[in-house]
């Protein structure tokens, strides 16, 4: 039988867990400084005062105040820890994403800022990981968004789509499987998402900065993939004709591209191409960690919270930084 202490495996544990506030605070402390040592985040001092009645250092060096969520995906929220800690749950571990309306529902907050959570959360699971792949690779794109047809005129005007370039009203994806191995038993994707339909000369780069130079990579017959060759092992498999020949083949992709886009027709039912990435991201954290269960995902995911802030003005591509339609 499970104590009180031991720490969640279920959902239904993790909301019972955290409902203690102070618990959650020093879970987010011992993620936050290593042993739980707090830390000035100005002069780096760890000389400070605890200020229990707000839960906060005060530091003897250079009297600068700051709390655990000083430096996080949490910084400047208003909302209990323990509520955020259900959000990182729920999203990390629903196998078809969860809406902000979701989010909204379940722990008692408004849509809005269920949906400013789930972006911070995605900012938090992003992985920074230069490890190259290597292996035998599969290479492909896909094409995300509705048809212009069935858009109203407001959105085509938005994103620039005129009489004759419907095509553009889908956003690219590129993809890059490595297959399982007896150093990596399972397959992992990395996936980018394309401001402009795919060429030779911006699908390349992923691949240069992704794969170790000299490994075998599977691709389609597109014509984007034909200087593969110059760097990699290019072997090619035309869809015209068959979808594998021998182990040439691109299906492990082919199964991401599904995931991804069964969550984003049935749970967001529609993303703008400016937030594309985040939901991209979301989806490569879950089928890179499928194998583990959902304690070890939450973990995984809360470990990423540290030096990642984002803010609701950067969010919605208010701060300058929005590409233009």
């Amino acid at each position: 039988m499970k104590t009180e202490n031991e720490f969640p495996e279920t959902l239904q544990e993790t909301i019972v867990f955290f409902a203690d506030e102070q618990r959650a605070f020093e879970f987010v402390r011992s993620i936050r400084w290593e042993n739980g040592e707090a830390t000035c985040p100005r002069c780096a001092s760890k000389k400070s005062y605890f200020l229990a009645s707000r839960r906060m250092w005060k530091c003897k060096g250079c009297s600068h105040k700051y709390g655990v969520r000083f430096g996080t995906i949490f910084q400047d929220s208003p909302l209990p820890l323990g509520k955020w800690m259900m959000a990182f749950w729920l999203l990390t571990n629903a196998k078809n994403g969860i809406s902000s309306y979701e989010i909204h529902r379940a722990i008692g907050v408004t849509q809005k800022t269920g949906w400013f959570m789930l972006g911070r959360i995605r900012l938090a699971i992003q992985n920074g990981s230069i490890v190259k792949m290597t292996g035998t690779i599969e290479a492909d794109e896909t094409y995300v968004g509705g048809r212009a047809e069935f858009m109203h005129k407001n959105v085509k005007r938005r994103r620039g789509i005129t009489q004759g370039n419907g095509w553009y009203a889908k956003t690219a994806v590129v993809g890059l499987l490595q297959r399982p191995t007896e150093a990596h038993p399972v397959s992992k994707v990395f996936a980018a998402v394309l401001p402009k339909v795919p060429t030779k000369r911006t699908a390349m780069p992923h691949m240069h900065a992704t794969v170790e130079k000299g490994t075998e990579v599977h691709t389609d017959s597109s014509k984007i993939y034909e200087d593969v060759q110059r760097d990699f092992i290019h072997k090619v498999v035309d869809h015209a004709k068959a979808y594998v020949q021998g182990n040439v083949h691109t299906n492990g992709l082919e199964n991401f591209w599904a995931l991804l886009k069964r969550a984003i027709k049935g749970t967001y039912i529609s993303v703008e191409p400016f937030h594309l990435h985040r939901y991209v991201t979301e989806q490569v954290f879950r089928f890179n960690e499928r194998k583990d269960d959902d304690q070890g995902r939450f973990l995984k995911a809360i470990n990423g919270i540290i030096g990642k802030r984002l803010t609701y003005k950067k969010l919605i591509g208010d701060d300058g930084l929005r590409p233009a339609a």
